[in-house]
């Protein structure tokens, strides 16, 4: 099953990630090695969203990872959701 693991950012985010950038690159590739994080990455225009999708049989992997991420642990990220997500199409 995929879910959609949805970020909403803090204003100046761009700016604000550099020093924690690194860090939640290392967390963020070890849960793709691991084969739970699937694909992820920034809306742009404006950055004010991100979107991580984790391919699991349940959601709490998605949840602790956004628990335990640098940038939601330094603030950068003001609120986040986890939602299962139907792929009809690929995947």
């Amino acid at each position: 099953m995929y879910y959609m693991l949805i970020y909403k950012t803090v204003e100046n985010y761009v700016e604000k990630r550099a020093p924690y950038r690194a860090e939640h690159l290392g967390y963020s590739n070890a849960a793709h090695a691991r084969g739970e994080l699937f694909m992820g990455g920034a809306l742009a225009d404006p950055a004010d969203t991100a979107i991580l999708i984790f391919r699991t049989e349940s959601p709490s992997v998605a949840e602790e990872f956004a628990r335990n991420d640098p940038y939601v642990k330094a603030g950068l990220i003001k609120e986040w959701s986890v939602r299962p997500w139907t792929v009809i199409i690929g995947g």
